[in-house]
C-alpha cells in the first residue's frame, strides 16, 4: 500500500501538470499523511538540511563556470582545435562535434549547456557544408549527454550527495566510460558519414592546426586541471568547481579578452537561475528520500528484486532496464533524486560496487535525455538548431542504440569501468 501512495501521489501530482519539484513535495505530503506523522516543521527541516550540503555548493560553480567558458571564448576555441584536427576528412565536422562535446563537458558537466554551446557552434558551419542536418543534430544531442558522466558531473554530485558515496572516486570513475562513450559515438558516425553526399572536404592545414592549438591552449588546460587537482588531492570537487570558475574568468577577460564585464551579472544571473532548479528539486526530493526510508519502501522493493540479489548482471541488467522505462518519462536529475534513496539498498545488498553502480546509474539517466517524449537535450537542438524535434528524433536513434548498447556492455563486464577507476584512485 506503502508503494502504491507513493507512486500514485508521484505521478498523479505530475498528471496535473505540477513541476517535479512541487510534485516531490505532494509525494511527501502524500507519505506523512499517510504514515500519519504529517508536521510542516519536519517538512521544511529535511527541505533545509537536503541542500546544506558542503559538496552541493559545486553545482552554482560549476554552472557559471560553463557560462563564463561560453561567453569568454573558450568554448569556440575548443572547436576550432577540433576543426584544424579533423575537420578535413569526409564527416569530418560530426568528428569535430564529439570531440569538442567532450573537452566542454569535462570543464562545465551540464548536458543541456554543453549541448546548446556544441550545437549553436556547429550546426550553421554543418548546415552550410552540406551535412544531413537531422543526423548531425542526433550526433551533437547525442554528445552532449557525454557531459553528465565524465568529470565534472553535476549530476555525480547529487548523486554523491544522496548516495553519501565518494564524489572525486565517482568523478575518476566516470572519466573512461565517458571516453568510451566519445568512441562509440565516433565509431557511430564513421559508418553515418558513409552516407554523406556533397559534404564539403578541404585539405589539412598543419599551420592552421598550430595555430588553432597556440590559440586555444588555455581552454585545453581547464580539464587537465580539474582532473589532475583532484586526483592529486591539491583540492576537493567542491573547490575544483571554483578553480574552474575563476580560472574560465581570467582567460576570458585578460587573455581573450571576449568576456565583456557589463555581461557578467547577466551569466551570474542565469546560472542562479539554473541552479537554483536544481537545488530546489534536490530539497523537494530529499524529504520523499527520508519518508521513503521511514515507509520501508527500499526494503519492500529488495523483496521485489529478492530473486536476482544473488546474480549481480542479471540484477544490473533488470535495474538498467527499469531507469531505462523511468527516464523516457521523467528528467534525468529527478530520476536520480527519486530512485537513488530506493535502489542503494539493494545495490548494497547484493554486493555491487556503490561507485560503478552510480556511473552506470548515471550513464543510463544520461542516455534517458535522448528519448522522447521528455528528451530534454533534443529540445536544446531543436531550438537551437531550427530543426523539428521529429526530425532530431530520427537523426538520434542510431548514436541512442550504440550508446545503450554500450552500457549493457557494462553491464556485462563491469571490469571496464571498476579496473580504470582502480588504476586512477
Amino acid at each position: 500500500m506503502t508503494i502504491f501512495v507513493f507512486i500514485a501521489s508521484l505521478l498523479g501530482a505530475m498528471a496535473f501538470g505540477m513541476p517535479i519539484a512541487f510534485a516531490l513535495l505532494v509525494c511527501g505530503v502524500a507519505l506523512m499523511v499517510h504514515l500519519g506523522n504529517f508536521d510542516t516543521q519536519i517538512l521544511a527541516q529535511n527541505m533545509l538540511e537536503g541542500v546544506n550540503n558542503y559538496p552541493l555548493m559545486a553545482v552554482p560553480f560549476f554552472m557559471l563556470a560553463g557560462e563564463l567558458m561560453n561567453a569568454g571564448g573558450l568554448s569556440a576555441r575548443i572547436v576550432k582545435v577540433a576543426d584544424a584536427l579533423v575537420g578535413h576528412v569526409r564527416g569530418g565536422l560530426g568528428y569535430v562535434a564529439i570531440i569538442a562535446a567532450t573537452v566542454v563537458a569535462s570543464i562545465s558537466g551540464s548536458a543541456v549547456a554543453d549541448t546548446a554551446a556544441v550545437a549553436a557552434l556547429l550546426i550553421p558551419m554543418m548546415r552550410k557544408a552540406g551535412y544531413d542536418v537531422p543526423r548531425a543534430a542526433g550526433l551533437i544531442a547525442a554528445g552532449g549527454i557525454i557531459a553528465p558522466v565524465i568529470p565534472p558531473s553535476i549530476a555525480i554530485v547529487v548523486f554523491g550527495v544522496v548516495a553519501q558515496i565518494s564524489i572525486t572516486k565517482l568523478f575518476l570513475a566516470g572519466l573512461f566510460p565517458g571516453i568510451m562513450m566519445a568512441l562509440t559515438l565516433t565509431a557511430t558516425w564513421w559508418l553515418c558519414a558513409k552516407k554523406e553526399k556533397n559534404v564539403a572536404v578541404r585539405s589539412f592545414s598543419a599551420g592552421g592546426l598550430g595555430r588553432a592549438l597556440l590559440d586555444g591552449v588555455w581552454a585545453l588546460v581547464l580539464p587537465l586541471v580539474i582532473i589532475g587537482g583532484m586526483k592529486f588531492g591539491v583540492f576537493t570537487p567542491t573547490e575544483a568547481a571554483v578553480v574552474a570558475v575563476v580560472y574560465a574568468f581570467v582567460v576570458g577577460r585578460f587573455v581573450y579578452r571576449e568576456l565583456e564585464m557589463p555581461r557578467l551579472p547577466e551569466l551570474v544571473l542565469s546560472a542562479a537561475k539554473t541552479s537554483s532548479t536544481v537545488l530546489f528539486l534536490v530539497a523537494s526530493a530529499l524529504v520523499s528520500a527520508w519518508l521513503i526510508t521511514i515507509a520501508n519502501i527500499p526494503a519492500q522493493v529488495s523483496e521485489l528484486l529478492e530473486p536476482f540479489v544473488d546474480n549481480k548482471i542479471l540484477l544490473m541488467f533488470v535495474i538498467m532496464v527499469l531507469v531505462i522505462i523511468v527516464g523516457t518519462a521523467l528528467d534525468l536529475m529527478p530520476t536520480v533524486l527519486i530512485m537513488t534513496p530506493i535502489l542503494m539498498p539493494v545495490i548494497h545488498k547484493a554486493g555491487i560496487d556503490p561507485v560503478y553502480f552510480g556511473v552506470m546509474f548515471i550513464m543510463n539517466n544520461a542516455i534517458g535525455l535522448l528519448t522522447p517524449p521528455v528528451g530534454t537535450v533534443l529540445n536544446v537542438v531543436a531550438g537551437t538548431s531550427r530543426v523539428s524535434l521529429d526530425q532530431v528524433i530520427q537523426g538520434v536513434w542510431p548514436f541512442l542504440l550504440s550508446l545503450t548498447a554500450l552500457m549493457f556492455l557494462f553491464v556485462l563486464f563491469p571490469q571496464l569501468i571498476t579496473v580504470p577507476a582502480s588504476w586512477l584512485r
